[in-house]
């Protein structure tokens, strides 16, 4: 991490480098995509982009019924115009790009096209987003030809998603000619992400988050290709979310108006199922749930020693049981996060009935809390969930976890290697590194923060999942949650999506490339922070975008 006198000398070479090169440099200049692409070539021509550039998807195997890829297209177009009005000559020779062509080939999304529109005949419209399906995409943008097209071939409907993404950052608003350019071409992309999980945590707990907020956050996601939204529902402080077999857990919400009914959690999850996004629910149990006995107080071990939930209740895990089966019908992904961290069991044994319940059973404080984590271990399992749990889980009874069992660090470095060396699943946050709400932690930790750490066993390294950046909600809100997010979750995005071989060894050669992004994103309407200082700060002086 670059120390706080170093940080003016990388700007100050941000303003060199910039100075060098435009946007999409040429042949001689560096490659202005984020994240890097796996494999890139390009050339030094310049194209016209046609004022009604089309979508043909001739030969594609995807039929499109929903309109995932029509609706994607247009905010590419939108994206790429940014409002300007683009109403300059094209003059006769130019060369003029006139569509982009997108082939989509694999059989399986003719199974999954299927499925979606079975279930949107039950009212439960949604885009079967399995995890680990094939984000990968091919794009090449031609210099010769009448017409030229743009041509993308992906394996599935999600990979051409993300070329299109791609192709969008070719683009740029050329304000002599007031008209949409692409430079370098001809191109040729060959992408593929390098771990199937790469996520980012909101907290609607701490702070509720409006609706239109939560898809702002999604949309943004998209553009350094993120793909798991892990949403941190319920906590100690709010219970926000409808639940129907349990109605009464709302009322744990802040107030009337900071809530989210049932269909507004499946509009969030088809939003960004659409946007390739899958949507990860987390209910933190049994710890941080005092916000549950506002509704129903029986779960509280008594009314003056309020959480953990009671273990020794059967309504306890009724109550998780409902949740999980509304869960169900709700959140599509593989995944629920059950929590299971930070539980001080000190209720359980000052509670006389509960003491007596585990003097019974023949338990401690320790194994209670295993207890508890195994049975809703197993609830989840029986609404065919596989579990993640932070990682006080592994750390105090890791071979009593069910194998289907994700590993969620957060503590610090090296439990990822215990993990999998234990032939668990990981997930890597850790907090020094990848926790957006410390605002000292710059980007350029982001960057440098290597999930595959002390893991060299090939086998041992396909069991990282991948990794999440975490914007925990108490000190921010709507006010400040994409300032707070942006950049340093594209620092971490890249790191998650580019092959090793091809990060840059170093964050002083990525910091051009990443100032133009977080200009991108401020110039799409993403209010990200400046490079120089820290999570959140405002910029230091007057000046351009690109030199903050």
């Amino acid at each position: 991490m670059a120390s706080a006198l170093s940080r003016p000398l990388l700007l100050l070479l941000v303003l060199v480098l910039l100075a060098a090169a435009g946007p999409c440099a040429g042949a001689g200049g560096r490659v202005d995509l984020w994240p890097m692409p796996a494999s890139v070539s390009r050339g030094a021509r310049t194209l016209l982009v046609a004022r009604d550039l089309r979508l043909s998807t001739d030969g594609s195997r995807y039929a499109d019924a929903l309109g995932v890829l029509r609706d994607a297209f247009q905010r590419m177009l939108a994206v790429v115009e940014l409002d300007h009005v683009i109403n300059g000559t094209y003059y006769q020779g130019a060369p003029l790009l006139a569509g982009v062509r997108v082939a989509v080939t694999s059989p399986d999304d003719e199974v999954v096209l299927a499925l979606a529109l079975a279930l949107l005949m039950l009212s439960l419209s949604c885009i079967v987003l399995n995890f680990g399906v094939d984000e990968s995409y091919k794009l090449s943008v031609p210099a010769t030809g009448n017409p030229l097209y743009a041509q993308i071939e992906a394996q599935t409907v999600y990979g051409a998603l993300h070329a299109l993404e791609t192709f969008s950052q070719l683009c740029s608003f050329d304000f002599n000619a007031r008209l949409i350019e692409l430079h370098s071409a001809p191109w040729t992309i060959q992408d593929a992400p390098r771990f199937p999980y790469r996520g980012l945590l909101i907290d609607t707990s701490r702070h509720y988050l409006p609706v239109p907020v939560i898809k702002s956050v999604i949309d943004s996601m998209t553009f350094s290709k993120l793909n798991v939204l892990h949403w941190h529902i319920v906590d100690e402080q709010s219970f926000p979310l409808q639940i129907p077999s349990f109605p009464k857990l709302w009322n744990g919400a802040y107030s009337y108006s900071e809530r989210y009914t049932v269909d507004d959690a499946i509009d969030i999850v088809q939003y960004a199922e659409k946007r390739g996004v899958n949507v990860l629910a987390e209910i933190d149990v049994p710890g941080h749930a005092l916000s549950w006995g506002v509704g129903y107080p029986s779960l509280w071990p008594s009314a003056t020693c309020k959480e953990p939930l009671d273990v020794s209740s059967d309504f306890t895990f009724q109550v998780i049981n409902g949740i999980l089966s509304d869960f169900s019908k709700i959140f599509k992904f593989k995944f629920v996060h059950l929590g299971g961290d930070e539980v001080n069991t000190s209720c359980w044994t000052t509670t006389p009935r509960i003491k007596s319940w585990l003097i019974q059973h023949g338990m401690n404080e320790s194994d209670a809390y295993r207890y508890f984590v195994l049975k809703a271990q197993k609830i989840a399992i029986s609404h065919g969930y596989d579990i993640i749990n932070w990682e006080e889980t592994f750390n105090n009874f890791g071979d009593k976890l069910d194998r289907r069992t994700v590993v969620h660090n957060w503590l610090g470095s090296g439990v990822a290697e215990k993990v999998v060396a234990a032939g668990l699943r990981c997930i890597v946050s850790n907090q020094d590194k990848w926790y957006l709400d410390h605002l000292d932690a710059t980007w350029e930790g982001f960057y440098m923060n290597e999930p595959l750490s002390n893991i060299y066993n090939p086998a041992q390294q396909k069991l990282v999942l991948g990794g999440e950046v975490c914007m925990w909600g108490e000190h921010i809100d709507a006010s400040d949650i994409q300032q707070t997010i942006w950049p340093r979750a594209a620092a971490a995005a890249e790191r998650l999506w580019t092959p090793i071989e091809k990060l840059a060894k170093d964050t002083t050669s990525v910091t051009a490339r990443l100032a133009r992004f977080r200009c991108l994103l401020n110039q799409r309407g993403v209010a990200a922070a400046p490079l120089a200082g820290y999570g959140r700060s405002a910029p230091s002086d007057p000046g351009s975008c690109q030199r903050q």
